[in-house]
């Protein structure tokens, strides 16, 4: 008995420390913080790959939600250009959530870590974004694609989506870095609610988990939001591909130990 107690107190703290974790990764760098959520659940809570997936997504609601309001207060939200990201990304979400059941542990696991590895790079590679022009009918068809692939990743993988939309609005439009993470934020919103619904009726959810980690990045959430708005660019890009190549070789070094992912 307590050794039972003592064992969900531990993973108590450990989805509290993840939630604080996340938190401030979607406030700093305008991502849902999947890409913390998904490789704690897998590697510290021993979770299946695609109920991680499936319960990030989840998590990333109250999250991103409290995001939002930070940068939408601070009038760092495009919100014409995430209407179009956020069309693409609901369709996306209902592709993404079908494919978690078809495609094996393994190679979703692969895929994370991949995606992972692209955006570090691209976020090595300085941008000089200085805000974006009048949207064409052109435009607003890429951002409707940009979002699909989005939306796709965030059910498939079980990330918000942003470690996309951020690095594409910066450098296909020109977008301000601290504007294009708010408008990332707002978009991850309803991304969520799709692929957290589709999930749950597959049963792919723990939401008891998911609340306690999203209630935890609450907090640090609003503090992000707002260091985020007074770093520079090159220093916010720099963290954040640190920390995202860390994270990416964890994750690809315990796919090859463990062989049960093969499944």
């Amino acid at each position: 008995m307590t050794v039972q107690v003592t064992e969900t107190r531990s993973r108590l703290a450990i989805a509290l420390a993840v939630g604080l974790g996340a938190g401030l990764l979607s406030g700093l760098f305008g991502v849902g913080g999947g890409i913390l959520i998904v490789p704690a659940f897998v590697l510290l809570l021993k979770f299946d790959q695609r109920l991680a997936n499936g319960t990030s997504l989840g998590a990333v609601l109250p999250i991103s939600i409290s995001g939002l309001i930070t940068y939408w207060s601070q009038g760092n939200v495009d919100w014409y250009m995430g209407l179009w990201l956020a069309i693409g990304a609901l369709a996306g979400a209902i592709v993404g959530t079908k494919w978690i059941h078809i495609l094996p542990k393994k190679v979703l696991g692969y895929l994370f870590a991949a995606m992972l590895l692209i955006t570090a790079i691209r976020l090595f590679i300085p941008l000089n974004a200085d805000g974006r022009e009048a949207l064409t009918v052109f435009a607003a068809i890429a951002l409707v694609f940009i979002g699909f692939v989005t939306g796709t990743l965030a059910g498939l993988l079980g990330i918000g989506g942003g470690v996309v939309m951020v690095p594409a609005m910066s450098v296909f439009f020109s977008e301000l870095s601290v504007v294009a993470k708010g408008t990332s934020v707002a978009v991850i919103i309803p991304t969520s609610i799709m692929g957290t619904w589709r999930n749950w009726k597959a049963d792919n959810v723990d939401l008891r988990v998911a609340a306690i980690v999203g209630l935890a990045g609450i907090p640090s959430a609003i503090g992000g939001g707002i260091i985020a708005d007074q770093m520079s660019q090159d220093l916010s890009n720099i963290l954040f591909a640190s920390l995202v190549l860390v994270v990416a070789i964890r994750m690809v070094w315990d796919l090859q130990r463990n062989p049960d992912n093969n499944r």
